[in-house]
């Protein structure tokens, strides 16, 4: 969910040879603030619909940058399109759904799966085939997430936990949809995916949702605090400071900084949520991250293969 924000990239800019302690604070900043969403979007969920909650986070961030990047061009309305439905609608209309019942700590678990199956559909989309390093770092993160479902004082219902991992399938089927059309302004392609995403997100809660109303009229100071981070700090904010960062440094010296969501939304969830933090919890983060970075490691490998000319 809170790394769709990650992979939109356009261009990497030139590589400063090091990072220094405000680059590094940045860096670890953003993935508090992913982490921390988990948390705060349940207690948003408490009173608004998923689908409702996630669309109207999109219409407003939409109505507040679409005017700084100004218009589309005409070719890229339909691409824009197409990786909004995935990295938009199916990753955060999945990733809410799955937060309404599934723990803060196991959802940013689960999440972190759009790596690996990134890697894994760029084979093929864009004809880039995975290592056996990136097959097996795919294996050990799935076995982490096992271990965590699996934890019977966390208990989460299957389907929620189902819908967690399709959000992470939609984003990564973005990333992958982004190579394929791109490149794009990192800015301008989240402004206007956002403006689509509410679309739709707001269109299927219409059909599948009730309560809209009820939940503007009666949510509560703490349920609009919490709205307002999804927007300022989890959107907004850590997309501006990634790509502020992305600008500086290569992609695989700042990604690794993102594998700590997964440890932030654990203990945003023990902290705020109340949830247990058990051994099962955090032995399965571990190797879910380790077999995410596994993965990782493998990326120049993964990615030789060029797709033919057209």
């Amino acid at each position: 969910m809170a790394s769709n924000d990650v992979t939109i990239s356009g261009p990497i800019g030139r590589e400063t040879p090091t990072m220094s302690v405000l680059h590094i604070a940045c860096a670890v900043l953003v993935p508090l603030l992913w982490g921390a969403q988990y948390a705060v979007i349940k207690v948003g969920l408490a009173v608004f619909p998923p689908l409702f909650f996630a669309g109207l986070r999109f219409a407003v961030i939409a109505l507040l940058l679409i005017p700084l990047v100004g218009s589309l061009k005409k070719r890229d309305i339909g691409p824009v399109l197409l990786i909004s439905i995935f990295m938009g609608g199916i990753n955060f209309g999945g990733a809410f759904i799955g937060l309404t019942r599934s723990p803060a700590g196991i959802a940013g678990i689960a999440n972190q799966l759009w790596t690996p199956f990134t890697l894994l559909l760029a084979w093929p989309i864009l004809g880039e085939r995975p290592s056996l390093r990136v097959i097996l770092g795919v294996a050990v993160a799935f076995g982490g997430l096992v271990l965590s479902v699996a934890d019977p004082t966390q208990a989460p219902p299957i389907v929620s936990t189902l819908c967690v991992i399709g959000s992470a399938v939609g984003l990564a089927s973005g990333n992958v949809l982004t190579k394929r059309f791109g490149p794009f302004e990192p800015l301008k392609l989240f402004s206007w995916m956002s403006l689509f995403t509410a679309f739709q997100l707001l269109l299927l809660s219409l059909f599948l949702e009730r309560g809209q109303f009820d939940a503007i009229v009666t949510a509560t100071s703490s349920q609009w605090i919490a709205f307002g981070f999804t927007v300022l700090f989890g959107g907004i904010t850590a997309f501006g400071i990634w790509f502020w960062l992305i600008a500086r440094f290569s992609i695989a010296r700042v990604a690794p900084y993102a594998l700590l969501q997964s440890f932030f939304s654990i203990a945003a969830g023990v902290l705020f949520q109340h949830e247990p933090l058990t051994g099962a919890l955090v032995a399965g983060a571990v190797i879910c991250v380790s077999g995410v970075a596994f993965s990782q490691v493998s990326l120049p490998k993964a990615f030789s293969r060029k797709v033919p000319a057209e």
